[in-house]
């Protein structure tokens, strides 16, 4: 799978949040300080060569449609994290959050609860 840079990814958020979007509405609802319109624009072409976002013309200007899901994104790349640094395994990944205090017994025990109401 291609990644996305820092800036494709802010954008890509954008669009999810969207579902869709002008120029300047993914501009409009950008993080501050919002980038310029034009340097919006490249990081969309780039999208559109990568495959991550469709042009839709209207009229004379483009409405870009994201082509991945925010969630589908997010399962490739924790997949992708968790077999570069990991040994593909995800409970190395759980342990390691544990032990970087990112991940609370208590928040293990709801998951744990979660998974078992599946």
């Amino acid at each position: 799978m291609k990644t996305l840079t820092r800036a494709e990814e802010t954008v890509m958020k954008v669009l999810w949040k969207l579902s869709n979007g002008l120029l300047m509405e993914v501009v409009e609802n950008m993080p501050e300080p919002q980038p310029h319109k034009n340097t919006v624009a490249t990081i969309l072409k780039t999208l559109v060569d990568k495959e991550f976002v469709k042009i839709e013309n209207v009229g004379r200007i483009h409405r870009y449609h994201p082509l991945l899901s925010k969630e589908e994104y997010s399962k490739r790349t924790l997949t992708n994290v968790a077999k570069g640094y990991f040994e593909g395994s995800f409970s190395n990944v759980v342990s390691f959050l544990v032990d970087e205090k990112k991940l609370s017994v208590e928040d293990l025990e709801l998951l744990l609860k979660q998974l078992k109401k599946k």
